[in-house]
Order: C-alpha cells, then structure tokens, then sequence
C-alpha cells in the first residue's frame, strides 16, 4: 500500500512538474528560514544557563525616582557591599568591577607587546564566584583575596605566554599603573555569557588604587561596579526587596533623588534588559525575539498557504483518478491518508533542500545578528525542531486539500463534473491570496519604517558636529599627562589636523557619570546631574553652540563650569543668562561658577532623553583626545597622527576610532532587525510571487477555451491581461486593508523605544501597496501575456 503511495506521489510530481518545483521551492525556503530562526533563538535564551544556580542569582540595581521620572542603573555605590552583607547576612553577596578599554602590557626579553582588551577585564572578591561557577584549572577563587594578583582564562594565558602552564608567577602590567602576578588560570568561559571574563584580578587591587574610581561616598554610583546575591530556595525576591527597602532609608537618607532604592534584577532577564544592559557586548530584547519567532511562523505559513492553494486548485484535474479509486472499493480514510501521505513525500524533499540551503546559510548568520560562536543544525534540539516542523508543515498544508480529494462522490467525478466552483475551493484559494498578501505587505511597511528610522539616526541633528572626529583611547597615569601639552601641539602641526581637545568622554556615548549636585547655595537637588570633563577646546572641536556666556579659559578653568539647556530647564531657569554667575556644586567637591549654557546636544542614544550636563575642567579625567580632521586625506592624516602618538607615548597602544563609527554602535541591534526585515520581507514577496505565478499557470490552462474565444470574438490583448490580473488587483486591495492598521500599531510600538524618531506617514502605505502590486503584476504579467497573445486557433482546437 505504501509503496503505491509513493509510486503515485512522483507519478503526480512528474506531471505536474511546474506546480511540484513551486510547492517545494516555497516549502524548502519556510523550512530553512524557521530552521535558522530557531537557531538564533535558541542561542539568544541560553545566555548563562549553564550556570548551576541561574534561576536564583540576582542582580542588586539602583533605582532612583525623581519628580518627573525613574532611572535605573546595575550599578551600587561601592560601600553597599558591606552594607549588604553586614545587613542581609542570610544572603551570598558578590562584587565585580568591569575595567573597559584597558590596556595590558607583556614583557618578554626585554621588549613590551601591548594589548588593548575592550572587554573582559574584572576585579571580583572571591564570594563572586561562589554564586557563579568557573573551573578553575591552576588555583582558586580564595586567589582574589590577595592584592596585585590576578587570574587569566586559558585563551588569554596561551595569548600572552604561548603555553598557559607557563604563565604561572609571570607579570603584566595593566594600564601602565598595576603590575601584577599571575597566579591562577581559569577554564574558558562560553560565549553565550553576559560576563565575558578574560582575567580577574582581586578586588582588593581595586580598592587599594582609587584612580579606578574606587569611593567611600554614597552618592558616587557606577554601573562599572555591580553586585550578585545568590537567593536561597525558601527566600523570596519580594521579601528581600522589602528589606532593601529598608536598607535604603538608613543608608540614603539625605543623597541625591526625591527616593533612591535598590531591586533586584534576575539573572534570567539581564540579556534581554536592553534599557539596564549587561557587562557583555550584546543585548536583545525579548520584543525583538518574539519578532523573530512571529516572523518564522508566517513565512512558513506563506509556504502552507501556496501548498493549499495549488493542491485545490489542482483538485479539478484529479476528479478522475479519485472517482475510479472509489469505484473500485476505495474508502474516503483510504484516500484521505494517500493524499495527506502524497504532500508528506513533497514536504520530505523540501525538508532536503531545506536542510542544504539551512547549511550554506549557517556561517553567515553573524552577518545578521550578533553570536560570537559557531552555530550547528545538526543538534539534538535544532533536529527535533526539524522533526516538528515537518510534522507540522505536512499537516497544515495537507489536510484541507486530502479532505477536498478525499470527499468528491464518484460518480460527479467520472461525468467530469468537478471545477472549481463545485469544490468550494475558490472562496477559500482567495481568502489565503489575501493572508499571504496582507503578510508581505505588514513586513514591507515594518522594513520601510525600520529602515526610514536608522536613516534619520545617521542623519539627525545630534547637536554636535560628528564628522571627521577622531578619538584617541589613553589613560591618566602622571607620564602620559605630563605629556599632553606638548602631543597637542605636534597635532596641530600636522597639515590635516583642525583642533584638539582632551576630555573624558565624546558628547554621546553610553557612558553615564552621575553624581548629586547643588545650585546656588541651596541644599542638593532632587535629581542627578551628569558630568564630562573637558578642555577649553571641546566646544570648538565638537561644534557645541553657546547660547548664553562662554568656554571658560585655561587660566581660570579650575573654577568655572558650563552646563546644558536640560539641567537649565530642570532647575526652572527661564532666560539661559540669568544661570550666569551662578554657583554650582557636584558631590562634596567645592563651589564653582557657571560661565556658559550650551545648546542641548544628544548625550546618549536617540532611544533616550537628553540628561542634565555639567561640563567642566579636570584634566586628572583626559583619557581621550578628540582631534577634528579635515575631510580630505583622511588616511594620510591619520597615519601621522598615530606616529606622533608612537612617539610620545610608545608605552601606550594606539587605538584610534571616528566618532560617527562609535555613534553606529548603539543602534547595531536595530541596524540587525532592519535587515532582518528587509530578508524576510523579500523572502515573502518571492513566496507569494511562487504562489501567484502558479495560481495564473493553473488559470491560464483552465481559460484556454475562453482566452480562445474572447480573442475571436475580437478581445484586445490588454483586456486579456485585464481578465486575469483584476482579480489579483481586487485581493491586493483588500489585503493592503488588513495588513496597514496592524503594521502600524505593531512599528510604532517598536518606535516608542525611540524618544526621537520618525513619523509613520502616508507615504509609507503608498509605497507598500504599490510594491505589493508591482510585484502581483510581474508574477501575473508574464503568464496573462503568453496567454493573450496565444494563437486562437491552437487553444479552441484542443477542444
């Protein structure tokens, strides 16, 4: 019976060939676009599941409530450890500290090799990781008890030192201001991590060197310093924040904000909080996964949708066979299975193609969104994902048409009288056109208003001049300060250099260094204030525009500052002149006079409010040198610019990036969807094209008589096309319907992550309705052409 089964399976392909390589095709493409989807989602929800007590490691984040809103950050002040501890003594505390963009010098035969790690440098106490596992292969986690040492991972040994056994009791430098021993080594951690170590050094180090930051006050916060408690399993997370509750009225009483607390925030959602962040690279927002998977679903059903529409379709010229299977003693169940078994053998060799096209697509998947290791389909769960999807496929896609063959009466079918109307397939074949339809054109308008939204980010006014701005990473020991002075000077020597300034940080970056503040002698205002140091020259570097008073001067830079328009209107100053003169106060440091209010300048990402600024001299905070280029000779330019840097500094790596590259950064998660959307939304227009192309074919054949006579009876050939593209034109329209209120409730959610965005006009609907019925017409066009222009004569003598 089975082997019947298949005989007549290829039999119906190998006549049907056109309507076989098109179910297929589409099939083949739905399944691997599913297949690698769930990759990529599977991978994205395993971050830091290998860790033993993933469900109950939390997070300790402060939150902080001001008049006119909440600001969180994963960071605490740095005496809340011992606070925490002395206070909550029933939970397992841990402290890490994440050292960005630090430099690591190794000496060998008496030559420095230099390095600059971006990520992956910590300093920890030894109660970290006891909450999260690591195996060590030389030492312990009781190594972090003891100063200037630390502990790389087995890459960063073998990086360094060749052979990671031998790296025991070498030293290296970091920063040019610690040396330390090292004096354990640790497994690699995966990639799928929010903690990506390459090395810890004990958190004694840290505090023993207050360069890095290290304070003693409450009101000094910093999401570089963050805190994991392990809860246990009779503990619960709102019990515990009930005593943080209490913890912070005894502890913050009198800091800055109207009500500053700390919550607790679950290891389970860290990779998705895309708002907090993590100590990794990479974030993802649980939105944008739940995007993927609905993505997945609907161009999977896009292939359903055309398996159906062909099999019915199709039906007609089967009428025949079904009658004289019932005649001879066929049962409907018999019937049912065979043609259900008959769309499982198509699904099959399109679930072979799948998996080849899944293959060749795998290693390119980085391109599209962030995973830094290699990913597999030949895995358990990606395997019986791959079962289940077949399973799936050949069900959704074959019952309805196996119940349409399976139920015609036998003898309507020999008298050959079965088409399309009395099937009752019709209706059905036109509500799915619209569904396919209405799907394309919702990722048409999702990737014109995606991509529309990253063109206005490269194209905003951020309120500073980005361009040609090149920023140099280097680091405040006393060498490389006593130095600055004269660099600067070399700079300007060079032909294509415009300006120079040193400061701590570019107008817009993710950096946030908050700190309680107070104005014009008054006790502290109830929110925070953010602070830049920054020379005299910045302003002019980065083309900030006064719109009262002045930069301050080198000679008086020690007592002036100048702040932004925000921090003006969130103290109530009306007229920006009336701050002039003002004094001004941050932390417990001393009063100084406000000289200059700048126009507001985008401070972070356009996801997010522009924060009160106070800019102001510091040069014990110049870790960076902005220089502004000229446009021409960029290259050249930049060449001597890092010369002149090997010269000066040659203890230092060069590490030079344009401002505009840094600026790309924050969006590389939207950048990601918005390519996303436009494959996938090119993915379904080709789908449907499939689907169209084959529907106007089986038309075209069951026209032929009609076509025939319409032409002898002297129709044009336009009105030809006319006869077979109305319909699909007619679908279109009513799709676009459907399709244009759900794209805009679902883009511009996706658009309130964005204080500054773009407008989802008419335009954007104008546009997907005609790309939908360009793309109809190509697919009609060519077959209601051939059909037009047919010889009248060959299609009437086939009767």
């Amino acid at each position: 019976m089975f082997k019947n089964y298949f005989k007549t399976a290829f039999r119906t392909l190998l006549r049907n060939k056109t309507y076989g390589i098109i179910n297929i095709a589409g099939l083949s493409i739905g399944i691997a676009a599913c297949l690698l989807l769930f990759m990529v989602i599977r991978y994205e929800l395993s971050y830091d599941k290998f860790q033993p007590n993933y469900s109950n490691i939390y997070n300790i984040v402060t939150k902080d409530t001001y008049s006119d809103g909440v600001d969180y950050t994963p960071g605490v002040p740095y005496p809340a450890l011992n606070a925490f501890r002395q206070d909550l003594p029933e939970l397992k505390t841990g402290a890490i500290y994440c050292n960005y963009g630090c430099q690591v010098t190794i000496t060998k035969n008496s030559t420095d090799t230099k390095f600059l790690e971006e990520m992956g440098v910590f300093f920890a106490d030894p109660e970290f990781f006891e909450i999260f596992k690591c195996k060590w292969l030389i030492g312990s986690e009781k190594l972090l008890n003891v100063p200037n040492t630390i502990s790389l991972t087995k890459k960063t040994a073998e990086k360094y030192f060749g052979e990671w056994k031998t790296a025991i009791g070498k030293y290296i430098k970091m920063d040019n201001l610690l040396t330390l021993q090292v004096s354990g080594i640790l497994e690699d951690v995966p990639a799928n991590t929010d903690f990506p170590i390459r090395m810890v050094g004990s958190f004694k180090t840290l505090q023993d060197n207050p360069v890095y930051g290290y304070s003693t006050e409450w009101g000094h916060t910093t999401s570089n310093f963050q805190v994991y408690t392990l809860l246990p399993n009779n503990i619960t997370k709102k019990n515990i924040e009930n005593q943080l509750r209490l913890l912070a009225k005894k502890y913050y009483k009198n800091q800055n904000g109207e009500e500053r607390i700390n919550e607790l925030r679950a290891l389970s959602d860290m990779h998705f909080d895309v708002a907090i962040g993590n100590l990794g690279t990479h974030t993802i927002s649980r939105t944008s996964l739940t995007t993927l998977s609905f993505i997945g679903f609907l161009i999977i059903l896009m292939a359903c949708i055309n398996f159906i529409n062909l099999s019915t379709a199709q039906a007609v010229g089967r009428s025949k066979e079904v009658g004289v299977r019932k005649v001879l003693g066929g049962r409907r169940m018999q019937l049912f299975w065979q043609m259900l078994g008959e769309t499982k053998i198509i699904v099959l060799i399109a679930a072979s193609f799948a998996l080849i096209i899944a293959q060749f697509a795998t290693p390119y998947i980085k391109h599209v969104i962030s995973i830094q290791e290699e990913l597999s389909i030949f895995t358990l769960e990606s395997m019986l994902f791959f079962i289940l999807i077949i399973i799936t496929v050949t069900l959704l896609a074959g019952i309805y048409p196996s119940l349409i063959l399976s139920g015609f009466k036998p003898v309507i079918a020999l008298k050959n009288k079965i088409n399309s109307t009395t099937i009752g397939g019709i209706s059905l074949r036109r509500g799915l056109v619209v569904v396919q339809f209405a799907i394309s054109q919702i990722l048409i308008i999702g990737t014109i208003v995606s991509v529309s939204q990253m063109n206005f980010i490269k194209t905003a006014d951020l309120g500073f001049n980005k361009e040609a701005t090149l920023l140099l990473y280097g680091s405040t020991d006393s060498v490389v300060l006593s130095k600055q002075n004269a660099f600067k000077e070399s700079l300007l020597q060079i032909p294509g250099v415009k300006l120079v300034s040193y400061n701590s940080d570019a107008p817009s970056s993710d950096n946030n260094w908050g700190s309680n503040f107070a104005f014009d002698h008054k006790p502290d205002e109830k929110f925070s204030v953010f602070l830049k140091a920054v020379d005299e020259n910045y302003y002019n570097t980065f083309g900030l525009e006064f719109i009262a008073g002045e930069t301050y001067t080198k000679a008086d830079s020690a007592k002036k500052v100048v702040i932004n328009e925000t921090l003006l209107n969130k103290l109530n100053i009306k007229n920006a002149h009336e701050a002039l003169g003002k004094p001004i106060r941050t932390g417990g440091q001393k009063w100084k006079t406000i000289c200059g209010v700048v126009k507001d300048f985008k401070t972070n990402s356009l996801r997010d409010e522009i924060k009160p600024i106070i800019l102001f001299p510091n040069k014990m905070h110049y870790n960076k040198t902005a220089v502004k280029l000229h446009s021409a000779n960029i290259l050249q330019t930049q060449k001597a610019i890092q010369q002149q840097w090997e010269k000066f500094f040659p203890e230092n790596v060069y590490a030079g990036f344009f401002m505009d590259e840094l600026i790309e950064d924050f969006y590389q998660q939207e950048t990601q969807m918005a390519l996303l959307y436009k494959l996938f939304a090119g993915l379904a227009i080709f789908i449907s094209c499939l689907g169209l192309y084959g529907l106007i074919s089986f038309m075209a054949v069951q026209k032929t008589k009609e076509v025939g006579i319409r032409k002898v009876l002297g129709a044009s050939v336009s009105s030809i096309v006319y006869l077979f593209s109305k319909e699909f034109t007619l679908l279109i329209g009513i799709a676009f319907l459907i399709a244009a209120p759900l794209a805009w409730y679902f883009m511009n959610e996706w658009l309130q992550s964005f204080v500054f965005r773009v407008n989802i006009g008419i335009g954007v609907f104008i546009v997907a309705i005609l790309t939908s019925m360009c793309v109809a017409f190509i697919a009609v066009g060519y077959k209601a052409i051939r059909a037009a222009i047919a010889n009248p004569v060959k299609s009437l003598r086939t009767e």
